[in-house]
């Protein structure tokens, strides 16, 4: 790592806990030019209004009177460049998201890991603190003597960031760690297979690619450079043939505008973690389904999309017959494995953007769009014959399930809409279980 980078700049540090504030705070100051204190977000915004020559923050997330993430949002609006290191053990599933939306660049989890922590602080300040000496400098990239590349050169190596010089279409410096991202030699290797690193960007939803541009006049850098720090995320294979995924900072290198430093941040584990935890927020872990919660967001759309476009909108609730029993005779651990047979066979039988729900133990739900009671009736019918007809060796007896149906009708909720489905399962139960009713008062 970088230390000497640290060696020069302002630390603005926040955190609301006094033992853990006073040692990390005092490792931290050994390590800087200077370090301010404060014990929560209001006083930390305070501080930064008075010191706006502050290099770097590192603040935790939860804190009386004003969090991390909304003091950190307000400073952004005084320096939208400042980078954030955000220090935390919270467990709330958006949490990583809107770290991400405020600009955060890098993270260091609780207990504090001090080692971490001085590789995040270095990794956040890196872009910075390259401009600023790059600017030292002062060379201007046509006037290539031998001095003067070996001074960019010394800097840009220095770097732990991937780092490199380009004009809007090709390359013309490289650091250590862009040879090594790519695993080869010399940049010339680079440019005799690839004209520049924009066509390494994977076009995927989420992430800025060259496909962006087609309906924008503008190049790739004045294109990046225009979106907020959120949007300007890239996902390139690096190579091991493994996805990476990295925040871009661009800075201009000459007043012309022509050539730019440009850094590459890995946010990779950032991004999987939030990612993580959105998918265990909205979906059953067993099964993979989606969950309550998250048949609460998709629900309240598909009913405005209901409304708008005067489509039907449909529901299936059913569970397995005598699920209970089956548990005691065989074991919950087989009884697991039911449960994600049930979840194949639906997914089997029903349309992409059907949604399909684990709505509680061996209940189900199924929301059916742009499908009236008729359309659903067979649905169910069709996935209540695959259930019974399921045969797979490591189940000791076969499996039915009891179907409930209904469709929604103008002034329905939620609530009333899964009640009449839930009216008609019990139905189905009383009537003997193993069948298809539907229910529409």
């Amino acid at each position: 790592m970088n230390k000497e980078i640290l060696k020069n700049i302002k630390v603005l540090y926040v955190e609301d806990e006094n033992d853990v504030r006073e040692f990390t705070g005092k490792t931290i100051k050994a390590i800087v030019k200077e370090i301010i204190v404060a014990e929560n977000g209001k006083v930390g915004l305070e501080k930064f209004q008075e010191n706006p020559d502050i290099d770097l923050i590192v603040t935790d997330i939860n804190m009386p009177k004003m969090g991390g993430l909304e003091m950190c949002a307000e400073i952004k609006t005084i320096n939208p460049e400042i980078p954030i290191v955000i220090t935390s053990a919270h467990n709330d599933p958006n949490f990583l998201k809107k770290a991400i939306d405020v600009g955060v660049s890098a993270y260091a989890m609780k207990p504090i890991d001090l080692y971490q922590l001085i590789e995040s602080m270095i990794k956040a300040v890196e872009p910075i603190f390259l401009r600023k000496q790059l600017e030292a400098v002062n060379l201007s990239l046509e006037e290539k003597v031998e001095e003067g590349i070996q001074k960019i050169k010394s800097i840009l190596d220095a770097q732990d960031n991937i780092v490199f010089v380009s004009n809007t279409k090709t390359i013309t410096n490289v650091n250590k760690k862009f040879l090594e991202f790519f695993k080869i030699s010399s940049l010339n290797t680079f440019l005799n297979e690839n004209q520049c690193v924009s066509t390494l960007f994977k076009n995927e939803k989420g992430f800025f690619s060259l496909e962006t541009l087609k309906k924008s006049d503008k190049n790739w850098i004045e294109y990046l450079q225009n979106l907020s720090e959120v949007d300007r995320v890239v996902k390139i294979k690096n190579n091991n043939g493994i996805d990476r995924v990295f925040t871009v900072n661009i800075d201009q290198y000459e007043h012309k505008g022509e050539y730019f430093v440009i850094s590459l941040t890995d946010i990779t584990e950032l991004k999987e973690k939030s990612n993580l935890l959105e998918y265990q927020a909205s979906h059953d872990l067993l099964t993979g389904l989606y969950n309550r919660q998250k048949f609460h967001d998709i629900f309240g759309k598909e009913i405005r999309r209901d409304k708008r476009y005067d489509n039907d909108l449909s529901l299936i609730l059913f569970d397995i017959d005598h699920f209970k029993n089956f548990n005691d005779e065989f074991g919950h651990n087989l009884g697991d494995e039911v449960l994600k047979f049930i979840a194949e066979i639906v997914t089997k039988n029903v349309r992409e953007h059907d949604t399909i729900v684990r709505w509680g133990g061996e209940e189900f739900l199924i929301l059916l769009p742009e499908t009236d009671l008729k359309g659903a009736l067979k649905v169910a019918e069709k996935i209540r014959v695959a259930i019974e007809e399921f045969r797979d060796d490591t189940l000791p007896k076969n499996i039915t399930a009891s179907f409930g149906v209904t469709t929604l009708y103008e002034g329905d909720n939620e609530e009333q809409f899964v009640k009449k489905a839930d009216i008609a399962l019990y139905k189905a139960k009383s009537e003997g279980r193993n069948k298809v009713v539907s229910h529409t008062a």
